[in-house]
């Protein structure tokens, strides 16, 4: 099973005017930390997730989905 999982967070930082430093920052990790995330190449725990949501004030859902992107034989 491939899961895809795709996230907002520059829709979300750009809506605020935040730069991924202004994040980064809030959430007490590093701007390459930010840059990583929003080009899927950081596999975040389940608490960061949480506290991205929660810094946008949003829930999780609003921030991150998945995609099954297995493919499938008939």
């Amino acid at each position: 099973m491939i899961i895809l999982i795709q996230n907002r967070i520059i829709v979300l930082r750009a809506e605020r005017r935040w730069t991924q430093e202004d994040l980064a920052k809030r959430l007490d990790v590093t701007r390459q930390t930010i840059s990583s995330i929003e080009r899927n190449k950081y596999n975040l725990s389940l608490r960061l997730a949480f506290q991205i949501a929660n810094v946008f004030e949003t829930n999780i859902e609003n921030v991150f989905s998945w995609e099954d992107n297995t493919e499938r034989n008939h």
